[in-house]
């Protein structure tokens, strides 16, 4: 598949918060991150491989989910970015997560803002957001970000949301 999209940026700096590509250093906080959904965690193995999977895909289609870290703690606190996921190369989804102990401080907003602003400058059309209907959160920061409610599907896991913002 040809991407006939400029790449999005793969670093970013807001005021408070980095995001970069994963490195295989991060794998002990992206299972630890899995393991606060109330799943089991991966193995190490496994989140390595999911971490250089991503990195080769966002270089081959030009769009990534990145690592958030707080700027003056340094710290991992979650991921942001845009993936495929139950989209499209040309309309991707955004999609982020956070640890809860850095719930309420704006994190998700800041970091979706930023990552908003590198899928404008991919000359993208419209990015989509897939949330499930018991998200608050989720919708409170999709909605400062300017997306509305699309429609919803229901499957296995109950109502899925899907949320647009046209570019």
């Amino acid at each position: 598949m040809t991407n006939k999209f400029p790449s999005m940026n793969f670093e970013i700096e807001t005021e408070r918060l980095y995001l970069n590509m994963w490195e295989e250093s991060d794998a002990n906080w992206y299972r630890e991150l899995i393991g606060e959904r109330g799943i089991a965690k991966p193995s190490y193995e496994k989140v390595q491989k999911k971490i250089l999977s991503l990195r080769e895909s966002s270089l081959e289609n030009g769009i990534s989910l990145l690592t958030v870290r707080r700027k003056d703690e340094e710290d991992f606190i979650g991921y942001c970015g845009l993936i495929i996921g139950r989209s499209t190369l040309e309309e991707p989804e955004i999609a982020y997560e956070l640890f809860q102990r850095t719930h309420g401080n704006g994190y998700a907003t800041e970091a979706s803002s930023a990552i908003m602003e590198a899928a404008i400058a991919t000359n993208r059309r419209r990015i989509w957001a897939t949330v499930r209907s018991w998200n608050i959160a989720s919708f409170r920061v999709l909605e400062k970000l300017g997306f509305i409610r699309h429609h919803s599907i229901c499957d296995e896991n109950g109502e899925l949301v899907w949320n647009l913002r046209d570019l």
